[in-house]
């Protein structure tokens, strides 16, 4: 895995309230204490959180973000009141805080399409910092980069000196002496500040994604179910509007759905093997229209897919159909929830190869009845 400064954009993503230090005190951790400098910086906030920020840290003559790069000459980090972003309600609205469950759901759902939209970048590193905000905005940040972080992507909380903490006077440990007051009255400064990265460890749900929630809006809720289907034990539903599995429609062409019907049919009502091909086989060409059939009704002389199998049923044919239909299942489900209902490469390599579905019979509903029927013929 690379070094996250080899990537060319370095994104530090965090939460914020009423205390817009975190994003000067996660800095200053990143850039000089771990020589990991951000690109770029982008806070998710309140209303009144994102006024705050912007008075405080980027203001042109006193913002504290601005004094921070000119105390340690850091350059080139693009951060503005532009890419501080308000949570908004499900009207639209923007929240000045977050306290009733529906404001709750409201943060949970933007954050996670933020991370959702920021982790879509190969070529970047997310660095996402919890240490922010309401505890409920921290927990949904974790869990959304635990639901779409990828390898390089780092989850941390920073780690203040005593006496320091929640100060509204301390922003960072500055490299010239520079005296405030304590709650106590009592003065400190801020050249004795320590600030460390605790870095999170965190479990990557990313393969249990589906791909439509990757590339698309990612509500929280859909986004935690999706996931979930990754422990529940593998359910295909045949009926007349499709295949379902575990509950989520699988877009199949129709040749492709008389494929995973025929393997269905072969390798698990029949216990049969679906072998590795080295030549045309008319036997399984054969069985396989007898499917197709029932699937787009009678055959004309002229149907490409009648005419490609005339001559038997090919390695290549078998193969590309497998292709599209596993390609379909992992778009639908995400990766691991997908493993179930693949159609699977068996046994050992260039020996006894053959292909095969690791479903069972009690697992798979609606099998149409005139295909199992037919599993009680032996091809040829």
């Amino acid at each position: 895995m690379e070094h996250p400064n080899q990537y060319p954009k370095r994104i530090l993503l965090a939460v914020s309230g009423m205390s817009p230090q975190i994003v000067t005190e996660t800095l200053y951790a990143l850039a000089i204490t771990q020589q990991e400098q951000p690109t770029e910086i982008h806070l998710i906030s309140t209303n009144t959180g994102k006024q705050k920020a912007v008075e405080q840290l980027l203001h042109p003559e006193n913002g504290k973000f601005h004094q921070l790069c000119r105390d340690y000459r850091l350059e080139g980090i693009r951060f503005s009141a532009d890419s501080i972003y308000v949570i908004p309600d499900k009207c639209g609205a923007l929240l000045d805080d977050i306290k009733t469950p529906e404001e709750n759901e409201a943060a949970a759902d933007f954050i996670t399409q933020k991370v959702n939209e920021f982790t879509r970048n190969e070529d970047s590193v997310l660095y996402v910092s919890i240490a922010g905000g309401r505890k409920t905005m921290g927990y949904y940040l974790g869990y959304a980069l635990s639901l779409y972080g990828r390898a390089q992507d780092r989850l941390s909380h920073v780690l203040v000196t005593e006496h320091y903490e929640n100060l509204a006077d301390f922003f960072y440990p500055t490299p010239y002496s520079q005296i405030i007051k304590d709650r106590n009255n009592q003065e400190l400064d801020t050249q004795s500040a320590q600030i460390m990265l605790a870095n999170i460890p965190f479990v990557r749900l990313r393969g249990g994604i589906p791909h439509f929630l990757l590339e698309g809006k990612a509500s929280f809720s859909d986004s935690i179910r999706f996931a979930r289907t990754v422990e529940s034990d593998p359910l295909l539903e045949i009926n007349g509007n499709g295949l379902f599995a575990n509950g989520v429609v699988v877009p199949l062409t129709e040749i492709n759905v008389a494929f995973y019907l025929w393997m269905i049919q072969q390798t698990v009502f029949k216990k049969s093997q679906v072998k590795r091909l080295t030549s045309a086989n008319t036997d399984y060409s054969s069985s396989f229209l007898s499917v197709y059939n029932r699937i787009v009704g009678e055959l004309k002389d002229n149907d490409k897919t009648t005419k490609s199998l005339r001559g038997g049923m090919g390695a290549e044919w078998i193969s590309d159909r497998r292709s599209d239909v596993n390609k379909a299942f992992k778009k639908a489900l995400g990766t691991n929830a997908a493993q179930a209902f693949l159609v699977h490469s068996m046994g050992e390599k260039n020996h006894h190869r053959h292909y095969s579905l690791t479903l069972t019979e009690q697992q798979i509903v609606g099998f149409p009845s005139a295909l199992i029927r037919l599993s009680t013929v032996q091809p040829g």
